[in-house]
């Protein structure tokens, strides 16, 4: 797919980077609409969030956009984001407000090449328009910087919207020709055997290594009805589409939070420590015994849990973490322990973001020697895998996932990524077939 011209904008306004533009933006109700019409031209850019709580949004076109590369990516998108956010007039409802959808890189250093393409170090979007679904209702928001033309484009989208059936079928999936591996079990356990290595000799305490495959398909993907499927299966997961006007299409259904943020109120989550669900709920709690009593096991999580608190500490007036859960999906269980906070003073949610990326249950201890062996084991670059994902408001207030569980369709192939935390006694062969679990949500889908 040829998307070079930048057909992602809805008219001929022009878009913001360090530029100030004043932001206008109309919101009206729909009672029933076709809400993924919105997402039908692949050649527009797109988003789409969804929450377990319920908040659904999708989105087309740009309105704003803010991109950064570099140590000071966070800052620099936020400095952007207020000089269009500043002179925004937004005449309709508190939840059908404009955001800023998109995400970072796993590192500061990443170049957007093929997987990649389109796919910058911090990348959002204002889109030009948007359905958002809570609640409270549904409401369709038009944004721009002209009046007029943000009224004759609600006007138009409304109509359009409100006249096409409400729902289109989603069950259709492309089929799977062939899938390749970057990373051999061979290798993957020379791997381990390097980590654990430097655990040894106590340059690490964890790290998280990943594997990407390539998986080519017998037709072209339609990712939002893929993201559907995977929304259906995974009610208690997040969703997300992230689809530029060149490249490919970024998408996932991620368990695990970052972090979000509403005023003074920070919510994250650690989650680290997985095994696989049972045939009979008997066989689910023999799992979840054996994690629960394994020290590798609650080594592994307690290092995320001590790593948010410490990383949290500094921003927050209170903290609290609560007790140890299990969150239970399809075909894998995991540790999970909640943690809130009170934040002491004003706080914009990526400075949350900045401080949280990467934690210890998609990059490792000490952060700098786990890097280090990344980029040493690694043979592939993990873009925005296992990074945050998510928006931010004029606020400063947001949410984050983590961009697990998720791939990258370009053309007729898709690129999934999943990993799994090192630790002392790891052991490579589990270790292997745990990465091996975590490819199904969406492999399953795809078949």
């Amino acid at each position: 797919m040829d998307r070079s011209s930048g057909e992602g904008r809805l008219t001929g306004e022009t878009e913001s980077v360090d530029n100030a533009v004043d932001l206008v933006s109309r919101s009206r109700e729909l009672e029933t609409a076709a809400f993924d019409a919105v997402l039908e031209d692949e050649t527009a850019s797109r988003i789409q969030w969804a929450t377990p709580d319920g908040l659904e949004i999708v989105g087309r076109g740009v309105a704003a956009r803010f991109t950064a590369t570099g140590t000071d990516r966070f800052d620099r998108i936020r400095t952007q984001a207020s000089r269009a956010f500043n002179g925004l007039a937004h005449d309709g409802p508190e939840h059908a407000r404009p955001r800023a959808f998109g995400g970072f890189s796993f590192h500061d250093g990443h170049e957007a090449g093929p997987p990649w393409t389109g796919f910058d170090a911090a990348s959002f979007v204002v889109p030009q328009l948007f359905v958002t679904r809570t609640d409270d209702g549904t409401w369709l928001t038009a944004v721009g910087e002209h009046s007029d033309t943000v009224a004759d484009r609600l006007e138009r989208w409304h109509d359009r919207l409100t006249n096409q059936p409400a729902t289109r079928p989603a069950d259709a999936t492309p089929g799977v020709a062939a899938t390749r591996r970057t990373t051999s079990q061979t290798a993957w356990t020379e791997q381990v055997d390097t980590a654990l290595e430097r655990i040894a000799d106590g340059q690490l305490t964890k790290v998280v290594l990943a594997q990407s495959l390539s998986v080519d398909l017998e037709e072209p993907i339609d990712v939002p009805a893929t993201l559907e499927r995977l929304r259906r299966r995974y009610p208690n997961c997040y969703g997300f589409l992230v689809d530029h006007d060149i490249g490919g299409t970024f998408f996932g259904a991620p368990p695990e939070r970052l972090v979000s943020k509403r005023g003074a109120c920070v919510e994250t989550e650690a989650l680290a420590g997985s095994v696989p669900r049972g045939e009979t709920p008997a066989e689910d709690e023999a799992h979840v015994d054996r994690m629960r009593d394994d020290p590798k096991f609650q080594r592994e999580h307690g290092l995320v849990v001590d790593a948010i608190r410490e990383q949290l500490a500094p921003l927050a007036r209170d903290l609290t973490v609560s007790e140890q859960t299990i969150r239970r999906l399809a075909t894998i269980q995991h540790l999970r322990t909640p943690i809130e906070a009170t934040l002491e003073g004003e706080h914009h949610v990526l400075e949350l973001v900045e401080a949280l990326h990467p934690t210890p249950a998609v990059g490792g201890v000490p952060p700098d020697a786990a890097w280090e062996t990344i980029r040493d084991t690694e043979p592939f670059d993990r873009g925005w895998y296992a990074a945050p994902v998510g928006w931010f408001d004029a606020a400063g207030d947001g949410e984050f996932a983590v961009g697990l569980r998720s791939g990258v369709a370009a053309d007729e192939t898709v690129t999934l990524f999943a990993g799994n935390g090192i630790v002392a006694d790891s052991d490579p062969d589990e270790e292997w077939d745990e990465v091996q679990l975590k490819f199904r949500p969406i492999l399953d889908e795809l078949r």
